[in-house]
């Protein structure tokens, strides 16, 4: 392998942009990539190998050095993949797609993105010239498209938008950089004031740009008419597993579930959410037990369809409405390895689209039918390999004691025949079991008994570490006397057996976590548990938890931020994954009932504050009428606002008029003749003879008509221009004099022309 000099030959006509250019485009490149690895879907080599080559790149970048390989190596290598490209398409990606829905199809895409990410690195290493650069860009473009393909996450969408800002602020540059190349004007140091105003501008330019592509093509996302099948929805990975939940299941296996945190439902619930804070939500139901493992024989299993209007009907025990209250509820199963259903207890009907992608393109003849086996377990036949969406609705039961410990001891065959089941296990066993319930006199107590026995005398662990034996539940209760929810169900299952109640052991999950935020609740794989269930004739199949509480989650800032991200990836999946015409209608009825609501609110409000202010007006409109003040007040207020308004020039003239009166024996200063003049003004303007302000005062004198006022008038401007402009003293006595006389000569032609 060749390598080049750390610099080029000759410098960049824009040296500045130049640096901005080849990080933004190193950015750009491993934004692509890192959108790839960030889906979890690769195999190691593949997460481990780019993101240390984008570290070492970004180390040279960070020092300026050049390209690492030349462009013949860099040909070179991409020609030698091609080689190896069979190779891995037929090997190495085909086993790692072992478990996908279509294993040929997954293999494919992997060794497509192989290839992808081995272009995508050599050329980060040989890329010199602009079609160099573009064809990168390309190939990270091409990268997000194949992390659409490989997930749905809400991660997808920060690379997306991280994306957007920097194709923008490359392609930007990148026309700069070729556009300058011959320019005349110097170039941009890198870090002078210039060039750090260039990248600041063209940072805020490429965000506001993103942000607005974002909206706009958010808003035509919503916009737009949605259909539920998606494009390659078939290349769906394989889920994550799920084990503990088939019809065999080996005591411990749920232990290894509970200890990840991944979430594995969202359950939404109609009303009062606290209503569902105690169900349990079953999945499996087992009926044999070898002392090792619960399971249930192979039986035929029921085929269910929907009816006319896509509802799944379930005949269930009836319950009276005061020993049962209904539940709706919406449930959003993420993919995983199992076939169950999770419904809460005594169903009634159920509403959902249950066949996966795959089997969603070209055939609609088999889609849509449930199995339900003799316990009343429900599977999809399709399989849980994508998110599944339904709606249930339940009748939970609320059957006081005192009817239960009436119940009938008279049990059916059938439910004798499958519960009642016991291999040969310890007799302490069942001694316990008979001690437990010496007091009971009921099978109510007898069960009730037991379970709050198992809760008080026996510790909730997972550490389960110790000598294996070929009775573990033997084990449990008489060694180590802790455990986790199987032993404790297994437990409680088998001495109800030994008192002869029909008992059944029973998987699925507990409530979970409340997201006040999103209003749902959030099951996690720790959340996974078993339980039993007792049957009492009349009422059916009553659920006892003998397991005691373990360990709180405690309330802190990181497990509230942590709920926060989660309503995130709810609204994300909700509203963009699951987004199609159903949720685009509903979206459109609550934009019109909100804007309607809106309206009426803000005219209701209009007409309160115009009701409150006529209110207003009449009760101040009454206390003046009644108030001696009020006249006089009004009075004072007005004298007042002339003043405010009128008061500094009225004064002013006041004070000139007596200032005239106090001198009339004096002689006339300047600011007196121009007080005197410009009363003169004032009057002739009445008279309709008014001064332009193009005329000088002698010019406007020799205007006047009126010969009778012409002659004062002249004289008084005489002494105006006298007074001002000259150094000739002039009584005051005088010009007054002339005024009176201009006046009274106005108030003669006035009086004539009448």
């Amino acid at each position: 392998m060749s390598f080049t000099a750390s610099t080029t030959a000759s410098a960049p006509p824009l040296p500045a942009v130049q640096r901005y250019f080849e990080v933004s485009l190193f950015l750009l490149v491993s934004t692509g990539i890192l959108a790839v690895v960030l889906t979890g879907k690769l195999d190691p080599i593949s997460l481990f190998v780019p993101l240390i080559a984008l570290a070492y790149k970004g180390f040279r970048i960070w020092r300026g050095r050049g390209p690492e390989i030349s462009a013949r190596v860099a040909t070179w290598l991409v020609l030698a993949y091609f080689l190896f490209f069979p190779l891995d398409l037929w090997i190495f990606s085909r086993s790692l797609s072992a478990g996908a829905p279509n294993p040929a199809l997954y293999a494919a895409l992997l060794a497509a993105i192989h290839l992808m990410l081995f272009a995508a690195l050599v050329r980060l290493y040989s890329a010199r010239t602009n079609r160099d650069f573009a064809f990168l860009a390309v190939l990270a473009f091409t990268c997000m498209l194949a992390s659409a393909i490989l997930t749905v996450e809400t991660s997808f969408l920060i690379t997306l938008a991280i994306f957007l800002a920097l194709a923008v602020s490359t392609f930007v540059a990148l026309e700069i950089r070729r556009s300058a190349t011959g320019a005349v004007s110097p170039p941009f140091e890198p870090g002078s004031p210039m060039a750090q105003q260039l990248n600041r501008a063209l940072g805020l330019t490429s965000i506001l740009v993103a942000v607005s592509a974002l909206l706009l093509g958010g808003f035509l996302f919503f916009l737009i008419p949605r259909f539920t099948t998606g494009y390659l929805s078939a290349l769906n990975l394989q889920p994550s597993l799920m084990t503990g939940f088939s019809d065999n299941i080996t005591l411990g296996e749920i232990g290894q579930i509970k200890q990840s945190s991944a979430v594995v439902m969202r359950i939404h619930v109609e009303g009062d959410p606290a209503r569902a804070s105690d169900v349990h939500w079953r999945g499996i139901v087992l009926t044999d037990f070898d002392g090792k493992r619960w399971f249930t024989p192979a039986h035929d299993q029921i085929v269910l369809s929907p009816n006319s209007d896509g509802e799944f009907r379930f005949a269930a025990l009836p319950l009276s409405s005061s020993n049962s209250s209904p539940l709706r509820y919406t449930v959003l199963m993420e993919p995983v390895a199992t076939d169950a259903v999770f419904i809460a207890p005594h169903l009634e009907a159920l509403r959902g689209r249950f066949a996966n992608d795959t089997e969603r393109v070209g055939a609609s003849q088999q889609r849509g039918y449930l199995l339900v086996d003799r316990t009343g377990s429900l599977s999809n036949p399709f399989h849980n390999e994508t998110k599944v969406r339904y709606e249930g609705l339940s009748l939970l039961p609320a059957i006081p004691p005192a009817q239960l410990r009436k119940a009938s001891t008279t049990f059916p065959d059938e439910i004798q025949s499958l519960y009642l089941q016991l291999p040969e296990l310890d007799p302490r066993i069942k001694q316990l079991a008979q001690k437990i319930t010496e007091s009971s006199h009921n099978e109510y107590d007898r069960a009730a008994n037991i379970e709050g026995y198992l809760k008080t005398h026996y510790a909730y662990t997972l550490d389960l570490t110790g000598p294996q034996t070929n009775d573990p539940l033997a084990y449990f209760l008489f060694t180590r006397r802790a455990g986790h929810c199987e032993y404790f169900a297994a437990a409680m299952t088998v001495m109800l057996r030994d008192m002869g109640i029909p008992a059944r052991y029973v998987g699925g999950f507990l409530p979970g976590e409340y997201n006040d935020l999103g209003g749902d609740y959030i099951i996690r794989a720790s959340d996974a548990h078993t339980w039993v269930e007792a049957y009492f004739p009349g009422f059916g199949w009553i659920t006892f938890d003998p397991t005691p509480p373990g360990n709180g989650k405690r309330n802190t800032f990181l497990s509230r931020l942590a709920l926060y991200w989660d309503w995130f990836q709810f609204a994300w999946s909700e509203w963009v994954v699951n987004y199609d015409f159903v949720h685009q209608v509903n979206l459109a009825r609550n934009m019109q009932n909100t804007s309607r609501t809106w309206g009426d609110h803000a005219q209701r409000y209009y007409r309160e504050k115009q009701r409150q202010a006529i209110r207003l007006l009449m009760a101040l409109d009454r206390r003046t009428e009644a108030s001696p003040y009020f006249l006089p007040g009004v009075l004072v207020f007005l004298i007042a606002l002339l003043i405010y308004l009128r008061g500094r020039p009225l004064i002013g003239y006041l004070i000139a008029r007596w200032r005239v009166r106090a001198r009339r024996g004096g002689n006339l200063t300047a600011s007196l003749a121009s007080l005197e003049y410009r009363e003169m003004l004032r009057l002739l303007e009445k008279r309709g003879w008014k001064k332009a302000p193009s005329q000088t005062p002698l010019e406007f004198a020799s205007a006047i008509p009126a010969a009778d006022i012409a002659a004062p008038v002249a004289q008084l401007t005489e002494l105006y221009q006298s007074a001002r402009f000259g150094d000739h003293p002039t009584p005051v006595a005088q010009m007054s004099a002339l005024l009176r006389a201009i006046r009274e000569s106005l108030r003669k032609a006035s009086g004539t022309s009448r």
